[in-house]
């Protein structure tokens, strides 16, 4: 049975590819855009519960509108669901990411001009030159504007610690659905330190433990880097006693003794762990 969350189909229209495989009125290719917005909830339905963000620069396929609301797919993770229209542009060339909790958009390149908007980490710009410190920037939708150089990182280059990324959102509000620095859930928070690691992950808990990583055995100790899940609930390992998470116990991203969350959370009713795994391509780092 296919999972409405990864599957381009909404009854009245599904992507070519699916045709003899789901229902629908009709099938379409889809239509590349690019997200507009700084970011946009993806929602099971047009105005409905958000599910995860897409963000700025990420590319999307655009496959059936209604009232104002796109259904598309994002390309870093294959998840559907509805945009408002209004979040999405043509697409674009992203030759940098923000590698920022978050950096700032201004309207020149000083600091004293108009700050325009936020790029969170992970979004996707296109810089077309340099003023000194400052990079020219082109962003779906809107006009040219200079963010710092130094807060960017060429679009091909990616991290070696999902664990330092995950730090970049300390004490980040715990946001149901989140993807960025003004709010994420546990599966947000780990998506963007292992995307940026260069590792493919999906974005919620269940689809990350059931695609990511190897297992690991009972009793292992656990390295940086290594996945703890519950249900519902998924961790990054700092090292073999403490774990790095977006909860809602605290509503915030916060670095918590892994005993001490384990007892919490088996308290708190929601059972104990059901897997560890390990991310073999990591490389090994040592505790911070």
């Amino acid at each position: 049975m296919s999972d409405r969350r990864t599957t381009p189909a909404n009854g009245g229209v599904a992507a070519r590819h699916l045709e003899g495989v789901v229902s629908a009125a009709r099938y379409v290719d889809g239509e590349a855009k690019a997200i507009a917005a700084t970011a946009a909830f993806l929602r099971a339905s047009p105005a409905g519960k958000p599910d995860r963000q897409v963000l700025l620069g990420e590319s999307v396929l655009h496959y059936d509108t209604r009232d104002g609301w796109a259904f598309v797919q994002a390309a870093k993770d294959d998840y559907v669901g509805w945009v408002e229209v209004a979040a999405l542009a043509k697409p674009h060339r992203p030759t940098h990411r923000v590698a920022l909790r978050h950096t700032l958009a201004f309207a020149a390149p000083d600091v004293k001009s108009d700050m325009l908007f936020r790029p969170p980490f992970g979004a996707r710009l296109q810089v077309t030159g340099t003023e000194g410190i400052w990079s020219k920037v082109i962003v779906p939708g809107q006009p040219q504007v200079f963010v710092r150089g130094d807060h960017l990182r060429p679009i091909d280059t990616v991290e070696d610690d999902p664990v330092e990324v995950a730090r970049l959102f300390l004490g980040t509000p715990y946001l149901w659905a989140g993807n960025t620095g003004d709010g994420l859930d546990c599966s947000g928070l780990v998506q963007a330190s292992l995307l940026a690691c260069g590792v493919a992950c999906p974005g919620d808990s269940d689809l990350i433990e059931n695609a990511v990583g190897d297992p690991l055995p009972d009793g292992a100790v656990l390295q940086r880097g290594d996945l703890i899940f519950w249900k519902g609930h998924v961790a990054l390992a700092m090292d073999a006693d403490r774990i790095i998470h977006a909860t809602a116990a605290p509503l915030a991203v916060v670095i918590e003794n892994t005993a001490t969350a384990i007892k919490r959370i088996e308290t708190a009713g929601d059972g104990l762990p059901t897997s560890r795994k390990r991310i073999a391509r990591l490389k090994s780092h040592g505790s911070v």
